[in-house]
């Protein structure tokens, strides 16, 4: 999603949420830093952090330090968290939005 995209939803909803987004850009370019993942999914840096610290938490994302930087990784077989959707992994969801 494009940055100019991303501002103009601002306000309305989407059906994904933020968490996903952000997994989504994690997935696509790992390499992002999380300011440039904030301006991507158009919300703000901290939002972006307080994210990811809850994805790391839950075991959703792994993160590793490169030198200065950070560099994150998911953890594709992790079972989705609502029971409507735990029999699915955070792989198959992110699978069939990048193959849509």
């Amino acid at each position: 999603m494009k940055k100019q995209e991303a501002k103009n939803l601002k306000g309305k909803w989407t059906f994904l949420t933020n968490h996903t987004h952000v997994l989504l850009m994690i997935t696509q370019e790992p390499e992002l830093v999380l300011r440039e993942v904030a301006l991507k999914v158009g919300i703000t840096e901290r939002a972006v952090q307080r994210i990811v610290a809850e994805l790391e938490e839950e075991g959703f994302v792994i993160r590793e330090r490169e030198g200065r930087k950070n560099k994150y990784k998911l953890n594709l077989n992790k079972p989705l968290r609502h029971p409507i959707e735990k029999h699915c992994s955070v792989g198959k969801l992110i699978e069939f939005i990048i193959s849509s």
